[in-house]
């Protein structure tokens, strides 16, 4: 049987640099606002923004750096989230990298804009055969059960 979940996406126009989509998320019960980018090749958290989820004891430390488009390489952890819904989609002891995600937010807060606590990256859009509708702002879930 395929299960689907459909999530509203908020568009943000950022500037003359286009736009970016957010969602939200649970993690352990608690919303999460989402960015949604389909070049990030793994869902991260904001360490800082993590901790209001989680507790700091449980991120363990990886000994690869990770990089992004506008980083230098930084220090990366990782995190199981005993909880992460995406919709009707749920997810137990979510396993998730994590990174500072600050300079995202510092610039969002300059233009305004709502603070992420983290990033849907491809391996979770891939894994669950994600289509984004922009003209009906919306992302599509599935998976077989």
């Amino acid at each position: 049987m395929i299960r689907k979940t459909t999530l509203p996406i908020e568009l943000l126009f950022i500037e003359d640099a286009g736009y970016h989509l957010l969602t939200k998320a649970k993690v352990n019960g608690k919303s999460a606002t989402m960015l949604i980018d389909t070049g990030a090749s793994k869902t991260v958290f904001d360490k800082g923004r993590l901790l209001r989820f989680v507790k700091e004891t449980g991120f363990t430390a990886l000994e690869k750096l990770s990089t992004g488009i506008g980083t230098v390489k930084m220090e990366t952890q990782s995190a199981v989230l005993k909880k992460f819904q995406v919709g009707k989609l749920t997810l137990q002891k979510f396993e998730t990298i994590v990174i500072d995600l600050s300079h995202v937010n510092e610039t969002y807060a300059r233009l305004d804009l709502p603070a992420i606590d983290g990033v849907l990256g491809s391996d979770l859009m891939v894994h669950y055969d994600a289509l984004i509708d922009y003209k009906k702002k919306k992302m599509t879930l599935s998976w077989k059960t």
